[in-house]
């Protein structure tokens, strides 16, 4: 069979299976893959033994032909019934949509109680991200948009955890556990010098640690865990 390539960017698929297998996910659990695109983690779960369903806003480009792929927008309704799946990964799709408040609901919907969100983005809160803003106005993984494509596939919201955690907790989940793919070491010299002024500043100015932790300053993608309220139906 002919290698199905990812779409997202180098060693986004391998840090995330790696992600994936410390969670040790039972193999009896229905696994929803939205923004399947060509299929290359759809078949990585599906050849891992587990129920796998797929879904994209373009099903035409899926080429795992053991697996339908549903056609999804997912700024919209998703075609499944409530508390169907345990688990709802999303590589790489966050950045790509505007209304994340849909996107959240529908996912606590049609995950059953206590089920699992993971979802992998560009972590605009490393240094690199922050200083490229500051020279260029944009956050890492992120450019000027062309305003009159409307295709699904540009970078249009670059969230924070604070703002991840508020619609989702605000959708029926809980606050993110959160990872990184791999620190980036031509950062930790820039932390060296750049951490004792964030930490003062952090004191001084009584701000959450939570967005200048090692891991954030230092990470390339962030890999995001939100569990499902159990007592959402209650």
């Amino acid at each position: 069979m002919e290698e199905i390539k990812p779409i997202a960017m180098p060693g986004t698929h391998q840090s995330f299976l790696k992600f994936f297998k410390e969670k040790q996910i039972d193999k009896s659990f229905k696994i929803l893959d939205v923004g399947a695109g060509h299929g290359a983690f759809t078949k990585r779960l599906y050849e891992m033994g587990y129920d796998t369903s797929a879904c994209d806003l373009f099903p035409e480009i899926f080429n795992y032909k053991e697996i339908e792929c549903k056609k999804v927008d997912i700024t919209e309704k998703f075609p499944y019934e409530d508390n169907t799946f345990d688990v709802v990964i999303a590589v790489e799709v966050s950045e790509h949509i505007i209304d994340h408040e849909v996107f959240f609901k529908e996912l606590s919907r049609i995950l059953k109680p206590n089920g699992q969100l993971l979802l992998t983005t560009p972590n605009i809160l490393s240094l690199k991200s922050r200083i490229r803003f500051l020279f260029k106005g944009f956050y890492y993984s992120f450019n000027p948009l062309e305003l009159s494509n409307y295709d699904g596939l540009q970078h249009v919201a670059s969230l924070t955890i604070d703002q991840y955690n508020y619609v989702a907790v605000k959708n029926g989940f809980k606050t993110a556990d959160i990872n990184i793919d791999k620190k980036q070491s031509t950062s930790k010299w820039l932390l060296f010098f750049i951490f004792p002024f964030i930490y003062i500043n952090t004191k001084i100015n009584k701000i959450s640690t939570l967005h200048n932790t090692f891991r954030l300053l230092l990470g390339r993608l962030l890999i995001l865990k939100f569990e499902n309220d159990k007592n959402k139906n209650e």
